[in-house]
């Protein structure tokens, strides 16, 4: 995910990003906001094969637009959580 030929020269301080497993691969949706300007957003989707490649597509973004880590959240739903996990 590589916004910045694709996007004005906005600033952004919040960053909503959702996983959604499906078909054995994973939906990385965004939505980034900057909550002083309401007008500068955006928003986009993309698929990738893994969590772990899904995780660094939020990750690039918000390194990206130098997000802080705490004005980020990331909401995860998997089919079937365990078959992703090691125990």
């Amino acid at each position: 995910m590589n916004l910045s030929s694709k996007s004005p020269d906005f600033t952004f301080t919040r960053l909503h990003a959702r996983i959604l497993e499906e078909d054995g691969a994973f939906t990385v949706q965004v939505r980034m906001l900057n909550h002083l300007n309401q007008e500068q957003s955006a928003w986009g989707e993309e698929i990738a094969p893994t969590i772990d490649i899904a995780s660094l597509m939020i990750g690039c973004l918000a390194n990206q637009f130098k997000i802080a880590e705490g004005c980020i959240s990331i909401k995860i739903i998997m089919s079937n959580f365990r078959d992703g996990t090691l125990h």
